[in-house]
């Protein structure tokens, strides 16, 4: 049976809406998918009436941006129920920063010479998700400037390390976010572990607490290396192994569900969450 545990809609930085993720789901035969926006829970809701017309399970989730050593660590989250008053109430904080974070990476491009504004960032927001960096890239890459770049590689290296926008987020320690999705009854998952900046960190952040592990997930070229050996990992260091296609839409290197879960993980994240 097909799943995928990493999925993106427009109430974050996806491109589609959520009954387009559901339609599309649907279309390719994928019946567990895990919403996970970052830092909102909107969509949920509304996915869960319209899959359960479809006889797709969802698995409420999100994903957090959040800092180590000064670094930044995707962290997913899964829920039996995304409504705790705690989670929103940290959500929403964690959304104004990052808002102000953007329009900060705004400010270095334009003052680096890029041709940019404000308003064109908002236009790729959906209605509730904070503001990114992803936002900002797909602003950067329909403007209609002809000095404007259209590769999506140049683009992106702008925000990274050394990059004239590259502005950490560093307002939401790891371990505060671990403990916060325990405390709202949710699994932590650290998320596309081969994408950290050193890959032994994974082992400092494995040992804090007990948590998940996103193993098998889309790496280009180093795909298989990079699964096999985070199974191994996973195996003596998580309690769980999960994974998914990180989608954020049509133009995205891996299609949604095209990533192999082994369902024994997904029956064991459903009883570990009892849904």
């Amino acid at each position: 049976m097909r799943s995928d545990l990493h999925i993106h809609t427009h109430e974050s930085d996806g491109l589609l809406s959520v009954e387009e993720v559901i339609s599309l789901a649907h279309a390719n035969n994928v019946q567990t998918i895990a919403i996970t926006d970052h830092e909102s829970t909107q969509a949920v809701s509304k996915a869960e009436k319209l899959a359960e017309e479809l006889n797709i399970k969802i698995i409420p989730g999100v994903e957090l941006l959040t800092s180590y050593r000064g670094h930044e660590v995707h962290l997913l989250g899964y829920f039996n129920n995304v409504n705790h008053p705690l989670l929103q109430g940290r959500l929403k904080e964690i959304r104004t920063q990052r808002t102000n974070l953007a329009h900060d990476m705004v400010d270095c491009l334009i003052s680096n010479g890029i041709s940019l504004n404000w308003q064109d960032v908002e236009k790729e927001v959906g209605a509730d998700g904070a503001v990114t960096k992803g936002h900002i890239m797909r602003a950067m890459y329909h403007q209609e400037d002809g000095n404007s770049s259209k590769n999506w590689r140049e683009i992106a290296a702008h925000f990274r390390p050394g990059g004239i926008a590259h502005i950490p987020y560093l307002n939401h320690a790891f371990e505060d976010a671990v403990d916060l999705i325990f405390s709202c009854g949710g699994l932590p998952v650290i998320a596309h572990p081969g994408l950290l900046w050193d890959p032994q960190i994974v082992f400092s952040l494995l040992a804090y607490r007990p948590i998940g592990l996103e193993v098998y997930y889309g790496y280009w070229e180093k795909q298989t290396a990079l699964i096999q050996y985070y199974t191994e990992v996973a195996e003596k260091n998580a309690i769980i192994a999960t994974g998914g296609s990180d989608y954020h839409g049509p133009s995205g290197y891996v299609k949604l569900g095209q990533i192999d879960i082994p369902y024994e993980n997904i029956l064991k994240l459903r009883d570990y969450l009892t849904i």
